[in-house]
C-alpha cells in the first residue's frame, strides 16, 4: 500500500485477476452469441421447411385439377368451370369447360410468355408487356401473377413473428420479405398457418410502400389428392373489399406424367 497526496490509501489493482475476469466475460459472450446464432439458424431452417410444404400443397412436380372460379365485381358476377395442368412453375395450361359460350378459351404459360386462345374467333394471342397487368379471365388476378408464379421458399426470407393461440387455433405467423434478386412485386407478405399440419389460413400482400394490397383466405379443409387441404381460396383486393375472386377445387392429382410437349400452342387449341 502507498499513500497519495491526499493521504488516502490507494489499492493497486490485481491485474492478474482482472485479466482472468475479462477472459471469462469474453468467453461467456462468445458462447451466448453462438447459441443465439444457432437458434436463429434453426428457426430459419424450420420456417423454410414449412414454406416448402405450403409451396407443394397444390403443386407437386406436376398437377391436374378441376375447379370453379367465381368472380364478383361491382359490375358483374361470373362463374367459370375450368381444368388446369402444371409442370413446375414454368409451364401451365388452363382451359374453360363451362359456360358453353366460353368453352375452349384457354391460357398457356410457357416460361415468361403467356398465350391466350379464343375459340369463337379461332385466334391465338401472345400477351405483350403492356397487357400483363390486365385481368386474367376477368378475375382479380393479373396476367403478371400467372407469369411470376413463384415459390415462397426460393423468393422470400422468412421470419416467425408469432407462435401461439389465435381464435382458438394454434398458429404460426410469418413475415416474408423478398430476397434482393427475387422477381416479385410485393414489399412483403404476411402468412398464417395452422401449427402441426401447416395448412395456410391467410396470406396478406403488401405493396412496395408496405400498404395492404390484397388478402388470400384459405377455407373448407377437405381430403384432396390424398390429404387434407384447403379447397376454397378467396382473393380480396384491399381497395375493393366487396369484390373477390374465389377458387373452389373439385379434384386434384399431383405428380402425374406430363411431357413438356403437352404445353404447346397446338395443345392450347384442343378442346
Amino acid at each position: 500500500m502507498r499513500i497519495n497526496t491526499l493521504n488516502q490509501p490507494v489499492v493497486k489493482p490485481n491485474t492478474h485477476k482482472l485479466k482472468r475476469y475479462c477472459c471469462l466475460v469474453s468467453a461467456l459472450l462468445a458462447v451466448s452469441v453462438t447459441f443465439v446464432t444457432q437458434a436463429q439458424d434453426t428457426t430459419t431452417e424450420r420456417a423454410t421447411k414449412i414454406l416448402r410444404e405450403i409451396d407443394d400443397l397444390w403443386r407437386g412436380d406436376s398437377s391436374y385439377g378441376k375447379f370453379t372460379m367465381r368472380v364478383k365485381t361491382r359490375h358483374y358476377t361470373r362463374t367459370l368451370t375450368m381444368e388446369g395442368w402444371s409442370k413446375g412453375t414454368e409451364q401451365t395450361l388452363m382451359r374453360i369447360l363451362k359456360p358453353l359460350k366460353e368453352k375452349g378459351t384457354a391460357t398457356l404459360k410457357a416460361g415468361t410468355t403467356i398465350y391466350s386462345y379464343l375459340p369463337r374467333t379461332d385466334r391465338t394471342i401472345r400477351l405483350t408487356s403492356g397487357m400483363m397487368m390486365g385481368s386474367w379471365m376477368g378475375s382479380h388476378f393479373t396476367n403478371d401473377d400467372l407469369v411470376k408464379e413463384s415459390r415462397m421458399e426460393e423468393d422470400y426470407i422468412p421470419t416467425i413473428t408469432f407462435e401461439g393461440e389465435k381464435d382458438g387455433k394454434q398458429v404460426i405467423i410469418f413475415e416474408l420479405k423478398p430476397k434482393p434478386d427475387a422477381p416479385v412485386v410485393w414489399g412483403k407478405l404476411e402468412l398464417m398457418v395452422t401449427k402441426g399440419d401447416y395448412l395456410p389460413v391467410y396470406e396478406k400482400y403488401y405493396d412496395e410502400d408496405m400498404q395492404p394490397a390484397r388478402t388470400m383466405v384459405f377455407e373448407k379443409i377437405k381430403p384432396l389428392a390424398g390429404k387434407p387441404r384447403p379447397t376454397v381460396m378467396r382473393l380480396t383486393p384491399a381497395d375493393k373489399p366487396d369484390e373477390y375472386t374465389e377458387f373452389i377445387y373439385e379434384s386434384l392429382q399431383l405428380n402425374i406424367p406430363l411431357k413438356d410437349e403437352f404445353f404447346s400452342l397446338a395443345n392450347l387449341k384442343r378442346y
